[in-house]
């Protein structure tokens, strides 16, 4: 039988009690545009439930996806970051949405600017009850 070790680097860890700090639940968006000052962010509206209602979540993926891209799908947000403040009339992001990267061989232009990675939806496998908790 051949021994390993688990080489588990202490660089970037965080506790498990920090994660479990992190409020991640799946949203529903229910509208998504582009503002008129944006170049670069598209507003969507998230349905998070009952519990928590609607939140408008602003994600910089314009020069990758379409609102239409987003529309009634569902995705993991981070609903307990602190709001931040967008664009030039003062709107707010009451959330993150949570994306993988994915490393381009080749960089594209957005904004101009190169970049070499893409934002990657993470979509659950079937639908759920938007405000579900991920664990």
């Amino acid at each position: 039988m051949t021994n390993f070790k688990l080489q588990m680097s202490n660089i970037n860890d965080i506790s498990f009690k920090d994660f479990q700090k992190l409020d991640i639940r799946i949203g529903t968006v229910v509208e998504a545009e582009v503002p008129e000052w944006s170049h670069w962010v598209i507003k969507l509206t998230v349905e998070f439930g009952k519990e928590i209602g609607e939140r408008i979540v602003f994600a910089g993926m314009l020069g990758f996806y379409k609102p239409e891209d987003f529309l009634n799908k569902q995705f993991p947000f981070i609903i307990n970051i602190e709001s931040k403040k967008i664009g030039p009339k003062g709107d707010v992001s009451e959330g993150m949405m949570l994306v993988a990267s994915l490393k381009l061989e080749e960089p594209i232009i957005i904004d101009d600017e190169e970049t070499f990675e893409k934002p990657v939806f993470l979509i659950p496998s079937e639908k759920v009850l938007p405000g579900t908790k991920v664990r």
